[in-house]
């Protein structure tokens, strides 16, 4: 898709500039990248975007890439408006792949909070719904979700990370040539959309893209209509038979999943389906036979004493053997990349010698020059950054405090005086491996804060509360550097992108909560196991709270000696898949993929498989299509079924049932049930 390569005479491709492509359009000013019509959509695209979100965040807890949607809808929909507008000859500005930038940003800021906002872990953990199961229960570590502390929350912390990295900016993006392999790629779909030969195929992908929404949409609409009780409808099917189905194998015909599975890599959703066949095939079905000899026979199946217990920790283990291990590769990497480049400094601003030649050198110091003056020219002073990060800070350690009583200012004061160094560390290894750490971070936090305040003063809560202090700050950092070498490459002013990723963060603190709190008030069983939406790592994150405040005496028999295997499994698997050659590594799995089935099961990782087998097929019959078009029919399906949350979600909230229960039983129960209806 990238407009970096053009056919040449007959000697095959040539390299050729992307900004020589664009030299004859004028570079409209940071002011008026900023367009109404460009928030109006975004605002749109963020709401859809925020159900998707949400709905991963409460169900499954892997959440795909969407920056390639949210440029590819942003430019449908702007492009719709402004031609629209053209027929009328009302048009006075054309859309630019600047707009095109702003949108995509302000849509990624907006729909991030949805995941970084902790509504699917850290927030959601402070329940009751979640404390209920877990192993400790105490009034001071109990906080249910409410509208109004959760935007307050929201708004006092999101910010505070947009003004820490600011000042390195030019230093990432132009001295250091750090890659930021999503920003780029992101940056090259949104150069080559404006293009002539770009525009038609993403007229073609959209088509694509809407084609498989409506499909999506009305599958999630068809399928409602059989899910009148528990246990009923579609996505409880039997497909590969009633024992696969009682340990949690079957397909579950959702839309998200498979478009979800076509997005991500094959050796995630491989890994997926491997965590899901060693857990619930072989794991559990043994250490249930121990049960009255490991743990007590007459516990509930929830029961972090019992066999959920197990389940829990055991992925909490790998969890944090995965992350332990990432967080030390990646500090490997940058520490002395950073070294390297602070010894060896390179001249800050590229030059360009010869406009006629062709080789690709040259080239890309021509791009390098006309963007880096471009991206010096509209300085954001040091003066802002620093003085707005202090006085954020000083807003939320005010206030934060009152939110959580047992997070304590002197807490938060710390979190900030480290935050903008992780935050530094989190960009720049992002930058070079596009591998963002903030769940560890946010990890760190809780282990951190959670056993300094203490279990008797609330230290849960705490934990859980700080890490969603420390997740916000280094979250956004991260994501704001990726934007700006997206708005590098595209020639967007850095001015518009932070105000863009500034309005974004305030749209989704106000529009993440409001669609959290009409799926929580609309599906009352929301956080339980065996729900629509169950939550995983909301009883994932409070056990890690739990573990770091009170220790291991609350783990069942052997759990601690499983937890510590399983912990060194996964930096030993890690550490063998980077050490292996590539035709090896490969076909090693991801621990941390692994991890995640452990607790809810393999359902949708069969989901995932199915999108991963329908791209292989595709991609032997016509790679050059399948790279073109899957990215949109895979988000199509994602959209479609996410935006159908909305609907479902307010006919619940109206007391509207589905009318009808289609349930699965064995032959016996079914004699039975036939029986008892006979007389």
């Amino acid at each position: 898709m990238a407009a970096d390569k053009v056919e040449g005479g007959g000697d095959g491709e040539v390299a050729i500039s992307t900004e020589m492509l664009f030299k004859d359009k004028r570079v409209p000013s940071w002011k008026e990248q900023l367009t109404f019509r460009a928030f109006v959509v975004s605002l749109v695209v963020s709401v859809l975007f925020t159900f998707i979100v949400m709905k991963l965040n409460l169900t499954i807890g892997v959440i795909p890439s969407m920056n390639v949607s949210a440029g590819l809808l942003g430019f449908f929909f702007v492009k719709t408006w402004t031609k629209l507008l053209e027929k009328c000859g009302l048009l006075k500005q054309p859309f630019t792949r600047q707009e095109n930038t702003v949108i995509q940003t302000c849509v990624v800021a907006s729909s991030g909070i949805a995941f970084s906002g902790g509504f699917g872990h850290y927030l959601f953990a402070m329940s009751e719904t979640i404390a209920k199961q877990s192993t400790e229960r105490e009034a001071n570590s109990i906080k249910n979700p409410h509208l109004g502390w959760m935007i307050g929350f929201l708004f006092v912390v999101s910010f505070v990370g947009l003004f820490s990295i600011i000042p390195l900016r030019k230093i990432m993006i132009i001295d250091y040539k750090l890659m930021y392999p999503s920003g780029t790629a992101t940056a090259h779909l949104i150069n080559s959309f404006h293009t002539p030969q770009g525009a038609q195929l993403a007229k073609k992908q959209v088509r694509a893209l809407g084609k498989f929404f409506s499909f999506s949409f009305f599958w999630g609409f068809f399928q409602w209509f059989y899910t009148a009780g528990d246990g009923c409808g579609f996505n409880s099917f039997p497909t590969l038979g009633l024992q696969a189905f009682k340990n949690k194998f079957y397909f579950d015909f959702s839309a998200t999943y498979v478009g979800v599975g076509m997005i991500c890599p094959y050796m995630v959703n491989i890994s997926l389906l491997l965590g899901a066949i060693f857990s619930w095939g072989v794991m559990w079905p043994l250490i249930n036979t121990k049960k009255g000899s490991w743990f007590d026979a007459s516990l509930s199946p929830s029961s972090m004493h019992g066999l959920q217990g197990y389940k829990v920790f055991i992925a909490i283990a790998i969890i944090l053997g995965d992350g332990l291990y990432n967080f030390g590769k990646v500090l490997c990497r940058t520490l002395p990349a950073i070294y390297k480049q602070l010894k060896h400094k390179e001249p800050t601003m590229p030059t360009y010698d010869s406009p006629e030649s062709d080789d690709k050198s040259a080239v890309q110091s021509y791009d390098d020059t006309v963007r880096a003056k471009l991206f010096v020219k509209d300085q954001i002073p040091l003066w802002f950054s620093v003085s707005g990060y202090v006085v954020l800070a000083a807003i939320s350690i005010g206030v934060v405090p009152h939110i959580f009583p047992p997070l304590k200012w002197y807490h938060i004061l710390v979190i900030y005086l480290v935050a903008p160094v992780l935050a530094f560390c989190n960009a720049y290894g992002c930058g070079l491996t596009d591998w963002s750490l903030v769940s560890t971070y946010g990890k760190l936090a809780i282990f951190g804060i959670g056993s300094w305040a203490g279990a008797s003063h609330g230290g849960v809560l705490a934990g859980l509360a700080a890490c969603g202090v420390m997740m916000n700050i280094v979250s956004t950092a991260s994501d704001l550097m990726q934007d700006f070498k997206t708005g590098y490459m595209t020639l967007a002013s850095p001015r518009s992108m932070f105000i863009s990723q500034v309005i974004g963060t305030a749209m989704g603190c106000i529009i993440s909560p409001i669609v959290f709190w009409l799926l929580y008030k609309a599906f009352p069983d929301i956080g339980t196991e065996g729900s629509a939406y169950q939550a995983p790592y909301a009883v994932v994150y409070r056990n890690m709270a739990i573990l770091g405040v009170e220790g291991f005496g609350s783990l069942p028999q052997h759990c601690l000696l499983l937890c510590y295997i399983f912990f060194a499994a996964a930096i030993i698997i890690n550490t063998i898949k980077d050490v292996s050659p590539n035709r090896i590594s490969k076909f090693i799995p991801i621990p941390m993929a692994m991890a995640i089935p452990f607790y809810i099961g393999g359902y949708f990782a069969i989901d995932m498989c199915v999108g991963s087998l329908i791209l292989f097929i595709w991609e032997k019959k016509n790679k050059a299509h399948a790279d073109s078009f899957a990215p949109a029919v895979a988000s199509g399906l994602i959209c479609g079924d996410g935006i159908w949350t909305l609907p479902s979600s307010l006919l619940s909230l109206f007391g509207v049932n589905p009318p009808i229960c289609m349930k699965f039983l064995s032959a016996a129960a079914n004699a039975n049930v036939d029986g008892f209806l006979s007389g």
